[in-house]
């Protein structure tokens, strides 16, 4: 079984993943965060140090190798266990799209990009497990998600200028998932409604629902 967990910045997914692992003996796979050396780059960087460096184009090359990894892995190790991805390269391209649209990566950084993407879509299409079986999408408000990126705390996410770009990711997240995912059924998870880690009756819930979908018993 191969779920991925989705959604923006902020709202959970390691801390759902990690939920479903205790409650599946699922195997995590993690976002490259901690051992990323260009995120705090791209986050902290100068406008004039970013346009020189490329930063931008640097960080989705090191996210979308990563995330291939993570999905090969996970999708191996699926066919006979439960694998959680969180996040995954499917949500990948939105991100580009974002610094393309900001005109952070130009548009040969993005052609390529784009193409690097789609070998790779090609490639999983030759794995045991071609698709995740469940996108378990978070979604909750812009408030919620400011407030969780700042308990986490974590020092290059927590300038104030970030704000807008932060909300411009967060305005075109649900259309994402609307127009451009179809590679598995979607579990739409509200935040803002259900806490899956600190509440043992909403987990209760939201997992009783997503072993329903999955048809686990």
């Amino acid at each position: 079984m191969l779920i991925v967990i989705g959604g923006m910045i902020g709202l959970g997914k390691t801390s759902v993943g990690e939920a479903l692992a205790e409650e599946f003996n699922g195997k995590m796979y993690y976002e490259s965060v901690d051992d990323n050396p260009i995120l705090p780059l791209y986050y902290t960087a100068t406008e004039e140090e970013t346009q020189k460096k490329r930063y931008p184009f640097l960080l989705q090359l090191w996210f979308l190798n990563s995330r291939f990894k993570a999905l090969k892995d996970a999708a191996n190790h699926a066919t006979e266990g439960f694998s959680i991805v969180d996040r995954s390269i499917y949500e990948d391209w939105y991100f580009a799209k974002i610094n393309h649209d900001l005109e952070r990566m130009n548009d040969l950084e993005f052609s390529i990009y784009k193409e690097l993407l789609d070998n790779m879509m090609e490639e999983i299409q030759g794995l045991p497990k071609k698709a995740p079986d469940l996108m378990i999408y978070l979604k909750g408000s812009f408030q919620s998600v400011i407030d969780r990126i700042q308990n986490r705390g974590r020092a290059f996410e927590l300038d104030e200028g970030l704000k807008s770009y932060y909300e411009l990711l967060w305005k075109g997240y649900d259309a994402w998932l609307e127009h451009h995912y179809r590679h598995s059924k979607v579990y739409i998870l509200d935040t803002d409604k259900y806490n899956v880690v600190h509440n043992l009756e909403h987990r209760q819930i939201v997992f009783n629902e997503i072993r329903s979908i999955l048809d686990i018993k």
